[in-house]
């Protein structure tokens, strides 16, 4: 067995033939999975390679391949034990940049990629030996057909296949980004950085030697090791053996206890806590936005280039990281003030975002210890608004780690003593939907006249009620209430209308008085918190009742403001709406805006229809919940399972997919389509996710919800049909 890391010259320069045998798996990876990334990393690395590291490359994994005992004078042959997805894929992008450049007119740089693709012709005995790659059986003829192709290729005329998709990705993908920018330039770099600066991990076997062991070795008996594993493993090759005890147990020793082992969510991805410090902690150092996946290779470039006596980086490493367990640890204790580090960062934190944990390591580090204390305050207080009002009118948080960063980048620049001015300025400044700051008209447009009991998670409208507490209770500020701040996650959010108002408050009410009562109940005027459990007896008894009971026991003061806006006999609609007013304006000024900024005026208000509520606004609502497990409801497809992510899409194994119907299509074994609302039910209950969809809808009130479709038949009868197969095969009742 004989291991070196080549690059794709390497492997398919010379005349070889590589076969994947037949019993191989046919060709499965697709463009949100692999060809986008590729093509990302790719370009990625063209930047970096005209930027700051000209030497740079890139990894792409392993393969392992054997030798086939071959005919003297005959092609060398490998059969392909594994990495058969990746050259495929390989292949097809070389083919696909030679058919761009060979348009282009490009024909020098075209030869020196042609020969990666195809065999000489006096190499060749059978028409097989032309391409370097024989894919399987099931996949020859699709992948003979597009590798044949002349340019510009006739994609449509080819059979369909995921070869023919990813070729035509490819291609797609090099001709527009070529098409920005000097031509021939650009194309120099790209062929260049694709033949010579991509590397692989090859693993070259004997023809004696067993080829499944090595196999089954590979993948499934080993553990991964994690980004901490690496760098940890990388730290330690560069430190004087003689000092390497002491320098683990000074500097490293804690990243290996169970906090820091701690699997964290970020997205719908998890890492070892320590993993994913040492990704935020490298994005403040270079003030650069990368994928997790890449911090192992930005650190050691980041060691290279910048800092490269490890020794003097591992107690800074170990300061920050003291630093971010303190504030992570302080933001979770529920009881007493907190910093106003700690206090963004639980604030924050409620709305599931990672992505402001580089801007807290930034803000502590060495450079930044000219920052006046003020000023650190300020720069928190104004990014808290930012993140909280974008999470109240529900703005879009793609790219919000490039926006973020950008911000880093700007202020790095400015004088210490005028951050706090700059954040606000900047944030001010942007009107893209990825960094606008939402004014107040906005956020009170947002909810004015919203279920906001339903529409926003519980976790994140409980911390909204608290800031709105503590900011009559004098937290954060110069002279707090002697009583603290309230305790953070226990209370209860209380209608002070109860929900069952039919039953215990009721009222002679027409249709329409009904309606406008069951929308006002779960408006933002008729809920509080408290600390303490209200017994059934107090929540649901008449308004004298229970306003009397707050009034002689309960101490949470925006409690206590709602009562003055009634007498001890009535609670209703009009009260509702005059609370909802006041504590929205309560709501701009703890989370204040410039006077007059606007925000984002041309943003657009889209209607609510059956069609256009997908899974993201579910779990955003929290009406599904990050990690909720979905089966089949057809017994064809029994035994599987989907797992719905933080960002609405569901993942079946490691295929994720954007829609309820593209992972049913993938896991239903019977006849036609099927509608992914209907298949799919929560795991555990008799609910489908179209059920959960109509309580959403339902929740908003029918003035918000539009007709579903104008279309010339019934949205909601075609959603219902599903295939005679699986209706069939569903169990009594399920149909």
């Amino acid at each position: 067995m004989k291991t070196d890391v080549v690059q794709p010259k390497d492997i398919f320069y010379n005349p070889t033939r590589l076969t994947v045998p037949l019993f191989q798996r046919p060709y499965v990876w697709s463009q949100q999975e692999q060809w986008e990334p590729l093509w990302q990393d790719i370009v990625r690395l063209i930047q970096v390679i005209e930027g700051p590291n000209p030497a740079a490359t890139h990894f792409l994994g392993a393969i392992v391949i054997q030798q086939v005992p071959a005919a003297l004078g005959g092609l060398p042959t490998w059969n392909v034990i594994d990495g058969q997805q990746r050259l495929t894929t390989l292949q097809l992008l070389l083919d696909a940049l030679h058919a761009v450049l060979d348009q282009c007119g490009l024909e020098g740089l075209a030869d020196q990629v042609l020969p990666l693709v195809e065999n000489p012709k006096s190499y060749r005995k059978a028409p097989a030996d032309r391409l370097k790659l024989s894919p399987t059986n099931r996949d020859r003829e699709a992948f003979d057909a597009v590798m044949s192709a002349p340019a510009p290729i006739d994609y449509a005329g080819l059979p369909a296949s995921r070869l023919r998709d990813a070729h035509h990705f490819f291609s797609e993908a090099i001709a527009e980004w070529l098409d920005d920018g000097e031509v021939e330039q650009k194309a120099a770099l790209l062929v260049g950085a694709v033949i010579e600066r991509l590397e692989i991990a090859s693993i070259r076997l004997d023809a004696n030697e067993d080829a499944q062991a090595i196999f089954e070795t590979l993948n499934a008996r080993g553990t991964p090791l994690s980004a901490a594993d690496l760098i940890k493993n990388f730290i330690f090759q560069h430190v004087d053996p003689a000092e390497a005890e002491r320098t683990y147990l000074a500097s490293w020793a804690e990243f290996e206890t169970p906090w820091w082992e701690t699997d964290v969510t970020s997205g719908r991805i998890k890492n070892p806590r320590a993993s994913l410090f040492l990704w935020q902690w490298l994005v403040a150092r270079t003030l650069t936005d990368f994928p997790i996946r890449e911090v192992f290779t930005q650190f050691k470039h980041y060691v290279n280039t910048v800092e490269n006596d490890v020794t003097v980086l591992l107690p800074q490493i170990r300061a920050a990281a003291d630093r971010y367990r303190s504030v992570i640890e302080g933001s979770a204790n529920p009881i007493g003030p907190l910093t106003r580090t700690q206090l963004f960062s639980y604030r924050v934190g409620t709305l599931d975002s990672e992505i402001s944990r580089p801007l807290l390591i930034w803000l502590h580090e060495p450079e930044q210890a000219g920052i006046p204390e003020t000023d650190r305050d300020q720069i928190l207080a104004v990014l808290e608004s930012w993140f909280v009002r974008r999470a109240l009118v529900k703005a879009p948080s793609q790219g919000s780690n490039r926006f973020l960063v950008d911000l880093l980048q700007h202020l790095s620049r400015q004088p210490k003593e005028t951050l706090g001015q700059a954040t606000r300025a900047f944030l001010v400044a942007n009107h893209t939907p990825v960094g606008y700051w939402p004014g107040d008209e906005e956020v009170r447009a947002a909810l004015i006249d919203t279920n906001v009991y339903d529409n926003y998670r519980r976790s994140r409208l409980r911390m909204v009620l608290e800031a709105l507490e503590d900011a009559k209770r004098g937290y954060p500020g110069a002279n707090p209430l002697a009583m603290g701040p309230i305790v953070r996650h226990k209370a209860t959010i209380e209608h002070l209308m109860p929900q069952s108002w039919r039953k215990h408050w009721p009222a002679d009410l027409t249709d329409d008085g009904e309606r406008e009562r069951d929308r006002r109940i779960q408006q933002l005027g008729n809920l509080t918190i408290v600390t303490q459990a209200l017994n059934s007896r107090v929540s649901n008894g008449p308004w004298a009742q229970k306003r009397a009971h707050f009034l002689a026991s309960d101490d949470v003061l925006i409690t206590k403001d709602s009562l003055a806006l009634t007498s001890d006999r009535s609670w209703d609609e009009r009260a509702i709406v005059t609370r909802t007013e006041q504590m929205i304006k309560q709501i701009c000024v703890v989370w204040p805006a410039p006077s007059g900024h606007v925000g984002l005026l041309a943003r657009a208000s889209l209607p609510v229809t059956r069609s256009t509520v997908d899974l993201a606004q579910l779990v955003d609502a929290g009406w599904l919940s990050a990690g909720t497990r979905l089966i089949p409801r057809q017994q064809a497809a029994r035994g599987a399972e989907a797992v719905v992510a933080q960002d609405g899409r569901l993942y079946v194994g490691d295929h994720h997919f954007d829609t309820p119907s593209a992972a049913a299509n993938w896991v239903y074994t019977g006849k036609g389509a099927v509608n992914g609302w209907w298949f799919w039910g929560l795991a555990g209950t008799d609910r489908r996710l179209t059920d959960v969809r109509d309580d959403y809808l339902a929740s908003l009130g029918e003035d918000d919800v539009a007709s579903a479709d104008n279309g010339n038949e019934d949205a909601d009868a075609a959603e219902r049909r599903e295939p005679l197969a699986a209706v069939a095969d569903a169990p009594e009742g399920e149909s």
